[in-house]
């Protein structure tokens, strides 16, 4: 790629984030656009929806910059909890790699990649037509000893994010701690999943799991939850919730036509649709009171949730092997009570194991599938490739500015739009695979999706080759190292193309809410003659951890690997983290309100993802040197990755025991506290009320003309 493309398309992705940044900053000051870019203050009272459009509101303000740049950690730990201050310690690990990096790189590297004519000499007047190769290490002339200034960078720079990832280990893992000591008694403290129970003959999952832990967890075992099948009464609710939805809007519509003589009987055919709705919601209500009480006598699953009078007991509980047969009595510490996943509890062992099984062929397959539109959009940035598969296009791309768009902003586009495919597909597969929280669901589709991302964006770009081409790779390890050197630095400009595309321009369309804004647009115009229902709760969404951690590691990992070899990378990375500091802080304090709360239990990903990145750093830095007539260099760079994962086993011993659970000492000092409590024997008793499943909770339906009991009612509950 050469230098007019990459500024066409830096060019076109910044006026999209000036675009956005404006929209954005008048939007938001209309108070009708609330639900879409303050529905976290909406929801808890802080502002008011629906208020009328202001003129004087057309204005930008950047008030909005000030007030995210003055949220304090302290703050951000209140309103949105520990795992909202691991994604932004993640933002800030990144800007301060980038920024030494960064320094190292485009005031040290650049100059002499630059001086060097291993491939043209610099020329300030033509560089606009000059290929990008000249800013990158491929440059250097070979055997220059100039190339032992970029070895001292990856000592440095390796040495630097080290240091760096031990501190925030640390940080965030005493975090964890004073969280723990700062928090209220929460009810996943007190209790653990039981799974794989075992029942005697002409006995109940129930009375076994009463038995066993009376016996021996006499002490300290309070009572027991039995999970049930409900997976029909599930959907029942479904059906049921949709459906009264409908019908409060359809009377909303009929409240509003009364003043108005109808026409041709169009209102009377609207009364006698509310009423056919009416009685099958009625129905509908029958069928699950039907349902809840077949649950309620049913099949049970042979899980439970099992409550002790103290957090130590149920650490206790999870640490120790229960049976002698370990397939028997598995225990588990148990999500928070909102963060269950039910599905989860309706299938067997064996199909759960089967479901591991088909999630990984999936996930394979699924990654070489996803091979096709990578080859083909790398197609896309090489114009003698596209003009041989297209030989009719050869006028247009003879044009220069379509040439530049092709070949610099379209390719990053296209694969940015293929991505957003991904994520769905990763959580739904996770969701099968047999984790019982939403939160573990997350993480596992994060993991799935980081490494889906760097074998299909970064390897499948890097190697351009078929897929055999890119598994032979890796079938031979010695030649790892020397075709990644070859590969990579030519992929500098489609990668740097691609930061400020799925970087800059994503991140602010982020900010700008594109497809919740013309949502609403659209709703507004198909029901404009509808009465808003002022009942209806408002929808606040969560942060998706698994599309957003993902895509800052592997912006990470790009520069990382890129610094030492196309350092022009860093300022684009660097822009990005910028803008991701500040728009994800709004995105907090405005319209993103915790589901959950693992209290930073992502930060492991994060650590691992850093680690690879600099191994495969250390990987391209030996090839290179090669490449480059350096065997001296290639060989002193073998102690780095050595030392890099002696380093990351000495953290995880170090650090990872903090993440899987909590110290007795700390457990135990809690206890104490809390034994002080008078509420605490109060709160003992909510405990199997807080773990019930949902489809089994009393549900109220009420709407104009209809029924305002109970669906289902408290004494069944």
């Amino acid at each position: 790629m050469i230098v007019s493309a990459l500024l066409t398309s830096v060019g076109i992705n910044f006026g999209l984030c000036i675009l956005f940044l404006t929209l954005y900053s008048i939007l938001r000051r209309q108070p009708p656009n609330d639900n879409v870019y303050a529905p976290r203050l909406l929801a808890e009272k802080k502002t008011k929806e629906g208020r009328y459009f202001q003129l004087d509101r057309l204005l930008p303000s950047p008030g909005w910059i000030k007030r995210a740049w003055k949220l304090s950690e302290d703050d951000l730990l209140a309103i949105s909890g520990l795992d909202a201050v691991v994604f932004m310690r993640l933002i800030i690990l990144s800007l301060r790699v980038f920024s030494f990096a960064g320094i190292v790189g485009v005031f040290i590297l650049l100059p002499v990649n630059l001086s060097g004519d291993q491939l043209a000499e610099f020329n300030i007047a033509n560089i606009s037509s000059d290929s990008l190769d000249i800013f990158s290490i491929s440059n250097v002339n070979n055997g220059s000893n100039r190339l032992w200034i970029h070895f001292c960078a990856v000592y440095l720079v390796t040495g630097w994010v080290c240091f760096l990832l031990y501190y925030e280990f640390n940080y965030i893992s005493s975090k964890r701690i004073a969280y723990f000591y700062s928090s209220k008694p929460q009810p996943h403290q007190f209790t653990v999943l039981v799974r794989s129970i075992p029942i005697s003959e002409g006995g109940s999952v129930g009375e076994s799991v009463d038995s066993f832990f009376s016996e021996y967890y006499a002490s300290t075992y309070i009572s027991h939850v039995v999970v049930r099948r409900t997976s029909k009464l599930q959907n029942l609710i479904k059906e049921t919730n949709k459906l009264y939805t409908r019908l409060t809007h359809l009377q909303a519509e009929s409240s509003q036509s009364t003043t108005s003589r109808g026409f041709l009987g169009i209102f009377r055919r609207k009364s006698d649709l509310v009423d056919r709705y009416e009685k099958k919601l009625g129905d509908l209500e029958e069928d699950m009171r039907v349902e809840r009480q077949a649950s309620l006598a049913g099949e049970e699953v042979r899980a439970a949730f099992v409550f002790f009078r103290s957090r130590y007991a149920a650490a206790l509980a999870t640490h120790i092997q229960q049976s002698v047969d370990p397939t028997r009595w598995i225990i588990e510490p148990a999500p928070e009570p909102h963060n269950v996943h039910w599905p989860f509890f309706q299938s067997s062992f064996l199909k759960r194991w089967i479901s591991k099984v088909v999630v990984v062929v999936v996930c394979i397959v699924l990654t070489v599938l996803f091979l096709i539109p990578v080859v083909l959009i790398q197609s896309l940035a090489n114009l003698d490739q596209l003009e041989t598969l297209f030989p009719f296009l050869k006028s247009i791309l003879s044009i220069t500015f379509v040439s530049e768009v092709i070949t610099g902003y379209l390719p990053s586009l296209i694969l940015q739009l293929f991505l957003k495919l991904v994520p769905p597909v990763m959580v739904f597969l996770s969701s099968i695979q047999g984790y019982f929280s939403h939160s573990e669901i997350q993480r596992s589709a994060a993991i799935k999706f980081l490494w889906f991302t760097i074998w299909n964006i970064f390897f499948a770009n890097v190697l351009s080759g078929s897929v055999l081409t890119e598994f032979a790779l890796f079938l031979d390890p010695k030649n790892i190292p020397a075709k990644l050197a070859v590969a990579v630095p030519a992929q500098a400009s489609f990668f740097i193309s691609y930061v400020v595309t799925s970087g800059w321009t994503s991140t602010t369309s982020e900010l700008f809410r594109m497809i919740p804004f013309f949502g609403k647009v659209l709703e507004k115009c198909c029901c404009c003659c509808c009465v808003k229902n002022t009942d209806e709760e408002i929808e606040v969404p969560a942060i998706p951890y698994h599309v957003d951690i993902p895509r800052l590691l592997f912006f990470g990992l790009l520069g990382i690997t890129y610094f030492f070899l196309a350092p022009l990378i860093l300022p684009f990375l660097l822009v990005y983290f910028c803008l991701a500091y500040i728009i994800f802080r709004n995105q907090f304090l405005n319209v993103y309100e915790p589901k959950f709360e693992t209290a930073g239990k992502f930060w492991p990903i994060v650590h691992t993802s850093m680690i690879f990145s600099l191994v495969l750093m250390h990987a391209i830095a030996v090839g290179i040197f090669t490449l480059k007539k350096v065997p001296l260099a290639s060989t002193l760079i073998f102690p780095l990755p050595v030392l890099t994962l002696l380093f990351n086993e000495y953290c995880r011993k170090r650090f990872m025991p903090n993440f899987t659970g909590y110290p007795a000492a700390s457990l135990i000092k809690k206890d104490r506290e809390d034994a002080k409590d008078p509420r605490m024997a109060e709160f003992f008793s909510e405990l199997a009320v807080a773990y019930q499943d949902p489809a089994l909770a009393a549900l109220h339906f009420s709407h104009p003309g209809s029924r305002t009991t109970p669906l289902l009612s408290d004494a069944d509950a």
